[in-house]
């Protein structure tokens, strides 16, 4: 017989205390109060999605899926994020709303973890969704909204990276013909194994032209002089596209008056195969892992049966709990009423009538009096004993 597991949790599982989850509801309640500023609905979905629809769909990987079946033998997972599920409800239940359609989520969502990753399986994220507007100014506006969130949530210092997926593969497809070699160069960056990406672009059969462009890419991070040194870096094409959504991107940025948190990086590379223009990683100070990501993904809503573009971001609540000093302001004076059985009934009312107006209010029957000392242990509460008939002190 196996042997009880007793207080062990499920491998990435964890529970949240009560100080913890009152910073992560306030930070909410801040992010929350940002957003619907800027005109976005929220929406909840189901924990549980089939795995033929949003499962397929979602940019995590099958193996970090939590996998089940239910009843009727259909293959379901605990939802691995939100925007797929978003995509399935702007597919079908708001089929008929006029684009753009602008939504906003605060949700678990679940991943699962090797044993020796150390990391959450179950997390918390505040997003939103900009679905039906192609133009850079939607790219700008989530952009934006994303600094604005951070600082209702008290981040004093923290960057935003904007990056852009076809400008890699377009300078890809000018400098290296063998198309074999692309997937590993993306994976380099990816991982940010830039000793792997130089020591790949020393080896290829290329012109010394072309390897010293692919090696000018890694210094393109920085302010907006990097969009003339990455123009200088590309022919035409995809590449060259991508550097002039760049720049507009970045003088709709000025307008809104946030480039001095932001800055270019056109080496970034996020999920491998979902993003199609515009992303974004967001870094706090002495924060190792990003906090905020984005980006747009316009071939997504088409899985869905109603294509159209879309973008997007979500901030790791966990991350974020780690990076402010932002928390709750302190309780009011509570009050906690201590009663013998003879005024129970003197007692609740009492409490009734405090808590109407606007006290916390503890209540504990003792045995006689001498009981009632037992019970004071912090100094934010006040005290009052109903011990003897008529008595109240």
């Amino acid at each position: 017989m196996a042997k009880p597991l007793g207080f062990e949790k499920p491998l990435g599982m964890r529970d949240i205390l009560p100080e913890s989850l009152a910073k992560q509801r306030y930070l909410e309640a801040a992010l929350r109060g940002q957003i619907e500023k800027w005109g976005y609905e929220e929406i909840a979905t189901p924990s549980l999605e089939y795995y033929d629809t949003v499962g397929e769909a979602s940019l995590t990987t099958t193996e970090r899926m939590f996998k089940l079946l239910d009843k009727q033998g259909h293959t379901v997972v605990l939802r691995p994020d939100m925007t797929a599920p978003i995509a399935r409800v702007v597919s079908s239940l708001y089929k008929q709303v006029p684009f753009p359609i602008r939504l906003y989520y605060q949700a678990n969502v679940f991943r699962a973890q090797e044993k020796e990753a150390g990391r959450n399986a179950e997390f918390y994220q505040t997003g939103v969704e900009l679905i039906g507007d192609h133009s850079v100014d939607a790219d700008a506006e989530v952009i934006a909204l994303a600094v604005a969130c951070l600082q209702s949530a008290g981040v004093t210092s923290f960057k935003v990276a904007i990056g852009h997926a076809d400008f890699m593969d377009g300078l890809l497809e000018e400098i290296v013909p063998d198309r074999s070699y692309h997937e590993q160069f993306r994976q380099f960056l990816h991982d940010r194994d830039y000793v792997g990406y130089r020591q790949l672009v020393d080896s290829l059969p290329i012109a010394e032209e072309g390897r010293e462009r692919l090696h000018a890419l890694l210094r393109l991070r920085g302010g907006k002089a990097k969009i003339e040194q990455a123009r200088q870096l590309t022919v035409n094409g995809k590449a060259r596209q991508a550097v002039q959504t760049i720049q507009s991107l970045w003088e709709a940025l000025e307008a809104y008056g946030v480039t001095e948190h932001l800055l270019l990086d056109f080496n970034l590379v996020l999920n491998l195969n979902y993003y199609t223009g515009t992303v974004f990683e967001g870094y706090a100070a002495d924060l190792g892992s990003p906090l905020i990501g984005g980006g747009r993904y316009d071939h997504l809503l088409a899985r869905f049966g109603r294509p159209a573009p879309a973008t997007g971001f979500a901030i790791k609540m966990d991350r974020l709990l780690q990076v402010t000093s932002s928390r709750p302001e302190p309780k009011k004076l509570g009050l906690l009423i201590l009663y013998t059985e003879p005024n129970r009934r003197r007692a609740l009312l009492e409490a009734q009538r405090q808590r109407q107006l606007g006290r916390v209010v503890l209540t504990q029957l003792i045995g006689h009096a001498a009981d009632a000392g037992a019970f004071v242990t912090r100094d934010d509460v006040e005290v009052i004993e109903m011990t003897g008939e008529g008595e109240a002190g």
